[in-house]
């Protein structure tokens, strides 16, 4: 089979799914409206999306081969890749604070994905949707580490792995505030906010189960700033920024969910109150990721150090 041929067979399960949303959920590394460009037949026949499947029918997906003309039309420069791990089937990046994952409405150039592929090759699925290898995904403010796939097997293997949560993903936050616990471990139901959808929320109907395991690792009373290590247990968007805000903790320098600049009056560090004024984005920083190697069955464990501004901040904190 071809590597950008797949057969779907429906089982009892999944029987009485919409098909847009069984292949989704086969396909995750795609959005809904990637699927919908893609040739797809049901038991021979073209298959519509809006009907429901039932068990035994046989689904073929064929994804389009050719690469996508918004990397073609902006060749990447390569930039000063921090390489954590490579090898002929994934590369691991130590992401820096600033630089978005891959292009999108209004960044054409510059992202990690053309940087990388400046360096490497990388997996064609993705590459209509602008994210060639790609398997998951910082935000554009939050640093730390970043697995490419550069083979499809690698790919589709990575991409499950991740959706059943089997990587063990540390990321350390600065946050306002000093808990009254050592750990803890914070759980919520996590959808987009119908008041503003560039923001999640936490909801008490609807959205996805989230879970984050939090640990104390330093206070600052005076600063009333806290330095925690978050632990995921699943893996939705801006869940950590989102748990810890909604907890009361939120992440320092966050735009969205920070609520700083609230808080910059009872700073009386001057030095802290500069660094928090410019600083360049939310303090969070994905630093440990423990996985098996998609081909080699390998226990890869990759560790990133903090960013400068963190350590920056840091000092500051400690003087």
């Amino acid at each position: 089979m071809a590597d950008n041929r797949f057969v779907f067979v429906v089982d009892d399960a999944a029987a009485g799914q919409r098909t847009d949303k069984f292949i989704a959920g086969l396909m995750p590394e795609y959005s809904r409206s990637e699927i919908q460009k893609f040739q797809i037949t049901k038991n021979g026949r073209d298959a519509k999306l809006s009907e429901k499947v039932k068990a035994g029918e046989e689904f073929e997906v064929v994804v389009p081969e050719k690469p996508s003309p918004a990397l073609r039309a902006a060749p990447p420069k390569e930039g000063n890749l921090d390489i954590l791990f490579e090898d002929e089937h994934i590369i691991a990046i130590n992401k820096p604070r600033g630089i978005a994952m891959y292009p999108g409405a209004g960044r054409e150039t510059g992202t990690l994905v053309q940087n990388v592929l400046a360096h490497t090759g990388l997996s064609e699925i993705g590459a209509e949707g602008l994210r060639p290898g790609v398997v998951h995904r910082l935000d554009k403010d939050t640093s730390g580490i970043v697995v490419f796939a550069k083979t499809d097997a690698a790919h589709r293997a990575l991409v499950k792995s991740f959706s059943e949560h089997d990587p063990v993903r540390k990321y350390t936050a600065f946050v306002w505030g000093v808990p009254n616990w050592l750990a803890a471990d914070i759980s919520g139901n996590i959808g987009r906010s119908t008041r503003n959808r560039q923001k999640m929320t936490m909801l008490q109907r609807g959205g996805k189960p989230a879970k984050t395991h939090a640990e104390v690792l330093n206070v600052w009373p005076r600063s009333n700033i806290s330095e925690v290590r978050c632990t995921l247990e699943t893996g939705r968007t801006h869940q950590i920024r989102v748990h810890l805000s909604s907890h009361g903790f939120p992440v320092l320098c966050d735009p969205l969910y920070g609520r700083g600049a609230a808080r910059l009056g009872s700073v009386k560090n001057p030095e802290l109150l500069e660094f928090l004024r410019a600083c360049p984005g939310q303090m969070l920083h994905a630093g440990v990721l423990e996985f098996a190697h998609p081909v080699t069955g390998e226990e890869l464990r990759l560790k990133a150090k903090l960013p400068g501004d963190m350590e920056e901040l840091k000092e500051i904190l400690n003087s």
